[in-house]
């Protein structure tokens, strides 16, 4: 079983920064991805970006060119770093991790981005 923790969510003016981070713990050796998705109310939960074990990435392609996934392998953790944002990107960010068929979720955290 893996455990998820987030932070870094907040409120931010359009084209500003933020960084979310997301710590693993339990069975990590069992990760193949790890990935962000993110949820506005009354809509499905969509993909942000994804990072494998080997490093590869996939982007959505509305922040294509503006957030960039990394993993540091020694601290179990993701980093989502979010630049030039946009009030469209407001939402409830989560993290997932899957290992085989198996997926963990973190318990979310807000992003808020004002005009």
């Amino acid at each position: 079983q893996v455990h998820l923790v987030e932070s870094g969510g907040g409120l931010v003016q359009a084209g500003g920064s933020l960084r979310l981070s997301c710590a693993a713990s339990g069975s990590i050796f069992s990760i193949n991805v790890m990935g962000w998705y993110r949820q506005t109310p009354g809509k499905q939960r969509d993909l942000v970006a994804t990072i494998t074990s080997g490093g590869s990435t996939n982007y959505a392609d509305a922040v294509k060119g503006r957030f960039t996934i990394s993993r540091d392998n020694a601290e179990n953790t993701v980093y989502l770093q979010m630049n030039n944002l946009k009030p469209e990107d407001t939402a409830v960010y989560s993290c997932n991790a899957r290992a085989g068929v198996f997926d963990s979720w973190g318990q979310g955290t807000q992003v808020t981005v004002s005009s």
